[in-house]
């Protein structure tokens, strides 16, 4: 009997653990679908299937446990190819990308929403309040420990008492980071 418990003990744990192995990746659909049953803030990872820095951050930043965690319980993880074909309804509005070629090898034409979103460059890391507001899109590479300061900057509402380059300059110096 005790052997089956261990068991049983040791199968949980380890379905528990392997849930934090990766991030909870979901469309931008599911994640406004998700905020109308519990409000939570929106990280999205914009990208492009050519992007030699989107690669990156999938091999480097978001396969680290604590930006896993971090991400996984407070935010909806949004994976968006910002050259794709998905449609998506934001804000009562369909967005698309109507001159997207299926047989482009390589860049593509920019999708509508990266473009309502600002997204200048790949990747951008893009920010959505608890109603799907945008914050802000952040542009480039990031580690670990610097994605962490804008992960928890945004999370704590933090970014809306900087209000000049000067705060954020010195809340970036001030931050003490634990990934």
């Amino acid at each position: 009997m005790h052997k089956i418990t261990f068991l049983l003990v040791l199968l949980l744990t380890g379905g528990i653990l392997q849930a934090q192995d990766e991030i909870n990746w979901m469309s931008m659909n599911e994640a406004l679908e998700a905020q109308k049953e519990e409000p939570r803030k929106i990280f999205m990872d914009a990208y492009t299937t050519w992007c030699g820095p989107c690669k990156m951050l999938d091999k480097n930043t978001f396969t680290d446990k604590n930006v896993i965690e971090y991400i996984n319980e407070n935010y909806y993880a949004v994976k968006f190819n910002a050259e794709g074909d998905e449609k998506v309804m934001y804000k009562d509005k369909e967005f698309k990308n109507p001159d997207f070629d299926p047989d482009k090898k390589g860049r593509n034409s920019t999708h509508q929403l990266a473009m309502a979103m600002q997204v200048t460059g790949y990747p951008s890391l893009v920010f959505f309040d608890e109603e799907s507001n945008l914050i802000a899109p952040i542009a480039g590479y990031r580690t670990p420990s610097q994605l962490e300061m804008y992960l928890k900057m945004f999370v704590n509402d933090d970014y809306k008492e900087l209000t000049s380059k000067e705060a954020f300059q010195e809340y970036q110096e001030s931050f003490e980071g634990s990934f």
